[in-house]
């Protein structure tokens, strides 16, 4: 039986009820793999490298075909100047099937004004790498009663401006636990906790092909790495036969190749000796 996808009215009356799965997607493959594992939502971006995603708009089109039940996040790897311009953006997603736009260096002005539009929005809270720099780096938020007062009152002000969910991102779960008891919204757990209303994983980390420095709140469930070496030496295997099968001429296998009748090559032989 096929599963009903979330409406933003699902996701939201989720809260305190069940904890939502959530992945980030790269590709089409992912996508379908999380449609048929049952994960609830998936989020996607495109066109940052820096990040290591090298998905392009187009794609997001596959992926969402690939995942129709999966409620469906979009952005944040686009920078945008202007409440217009988040808002153009966000409609962009919104007509290729995106269910929440993602928003987390967005001002609670341009979230209230999308809100105005009803165009749902989840933010970030807590270390919000888009704005590292203000707080010293990727660290924790939270671990002083002074920070995670701070955690608290700013996600209230998102909700207040209108998001319908934040991402909770390497707060003390304690921290995370209370917050999200006193806010209406989602929260989404990024390292912070499995008392937030759903757990948020990148499908490179569970997948373990990650490039360079593996965050902290990542948990590996299988090692794609080792089999992405072993698949390229395979690979490079197999080219190699075939240039070796091409400098000793060995494409003449009838296998692969079509005959012809020796009384009509021998026909072909006489025609072709008179030109």
């Amino acid at each position: 039986m096929k599963r009903k996808k979330l409406t933003v009215y699902d996701y939201l009356k989720c809260k305190g009820k069940r904890q939502l799965s959530v992945l980030f997607v790269h590709n089409v493959e992912e996508a379908r793999a999380a449609e048929e594992a049952g994960i609830d939502m998936i989020c996607t971006s495109h066109d940052a490298p820096q990040f290591g995603v090298y998905t392009t708009f187009e794609d997001l089109k596959r992926i969402r075909e690939a995942a129709p039940s999966c409620f469906m996040q979009s952005g944040g790897a686009v920078a945008v100047a202007s409440e217009y311009e988040a808002m153009k953006l966000s409609h962009k997603y919104m007509n290729i099937g995106a269910d929440v736009i993602y928003g987390g260096n967005w001002s609670n002005k341009w979230v209230k004004a999308l809100r105005a539009e009803n165009i749902p929005i989840n933010s970030h809270v807590g270390l919000i790498p888009g704005k590292a720099t203000w707080i010293g780096g990727y660290r924790a938020i939270g671990k002083t009663a002074e920070e995670a007062i701070g955690v608290l009152n700013h996600t209230l002000e998102l909700q207040e401006a209108g998001v319908i969910g934040v991402e909770f991102e390497v707060v003390p779960p304690k921290v995370a636990a209370v917050v999200t008891k006193k806010v209406d919204i989602m929260t989404l757990s990024m390292g912070s906790g499995s008392d937030c209303d759903g757990q948020y994983l990148f499908a490179n980390d569970v997948l373990g092909y990650t490039d360079g420095h593996m965050p902290r709140h990542a948990r590996v469930y299988k090692d794609f790495k080792k089999e992405y070496e072993k698949l390229q030496n395979e690979r490079l295997d197999a080219f190699k036969k075939f240039h070796q099968d091409t400098i000793d001429k060995n494409f003449n296998d009838p296998k692969i190749t079509v005959g012809i009748d020796d009384s009509e090559f021998e026909k072909f032989m006489e025609l072709s000796e008179k030109i």
